[in-house]
């Protein structure tokens, strides 16, 4: 019997790029009046993904990789240094310029029907989860009523697709994998991954959205609305699958 449904954050409840984007336009405004040593020594695509300060960063620092949180501090802070500020002035710019960008990171802007369906399956008994490799935290959301958990790659030390994030919501929820359903976006680091800990998959595959090869999820969905349903058909189903 199906018990709980956890769901990936960022491209399966909303679109990340825009609220990413939006996120570093804030710091950077913040950063030219409070850090104007950085301003003048950067531009505001070293903060993106993929920009080659970054791409040095974790060269010097791949024990960093699967945290958001702390790849960005360090940006940040080495940023500042690299700047001219001490290293004192570095720490504080940094956890300041963070809490800046945190704040904006989570103005998000939901998908279509994602608060609905949400709340039909709360209605229908469901315990609900976050698992995400981001640094949003849902609780700061308009949504983070709706759900009862949630861990991050930042939280649980390792990102999707190690086993480490599911494996932590079964023994928060005391379930067995064939009593759970992920939902996310992602072909490996959510569907491949969730049914090989043992747990069912919802694979959302929203209009705009591109992969080189289709995931191999038990249900696909192409609008959040059809969530509750599928989850309800696999459910029906959820007796058959027993792992011990």
């Amino acid at each position: 019997m199906i018990k709980c449904v956890t769901f990936d954050l960022d491209d399966t409840l909303w679109a990340v790029d825009p609220v990413i984007h939006q996120a570093n336009r804030e710091l950077w405004d913040w950063l030219e009046q409070n850090a104007p040593l950085f301003a003048q020594s950067h531009v505001l695509a070293d903060l993106a993904e993929g920009s080659a300060m970054r791409q040095r960063l974790l060269q010097q620092a791949p024990e960093i990789a699967h945290s958001m949180t702390q790849i960005r501090l360090r940006l940040l802070e080495q940023g500042c240094r690299d700047a001219g500020y001490s290293a004192d002035q570095a720490r504080q710019l940094s956890k300041a310029a963070f809490d800046v960008f945190l704040r904006a990171r989570h103005q998000v802007e939901l998908f279509e029907h994602a608060q609905a369906m949400l709340e039909q399956l709360r209605l229908d008994g469901y315990v609900i989860g976050a698992l995400s490799n981001g640094n949003a935290d849902v609780g700061q959301t308009l949504i983070g009523s709706l759900f009862d958990f949630q861990y991050n790659a930042d939280g649980v030390g390792s990102a999707k697709p190690h086993p480490g994030m599911f494996e932590k919501a079964l023994e928060y929820t005391g379930l067995r994998p064939e009593q759970v359903v992920h939902i996310g976006d992602h072909p490996i680091n959510d569907v491949q991954a969730a049914r090989q800990v043992g747990m069912w998959t919802i694979w959302v595959n929203l209009p705009g959205q591109h992969w080189p090869q289709p995931a191999c999820a038990d249900a696909r969905v192409s609008c959040l609305s059809k969530i509750p349903f599928e989850v309800q058909r696999l459910a029906s189903q959820g007796e058959s699958r027993v792992t011990l």
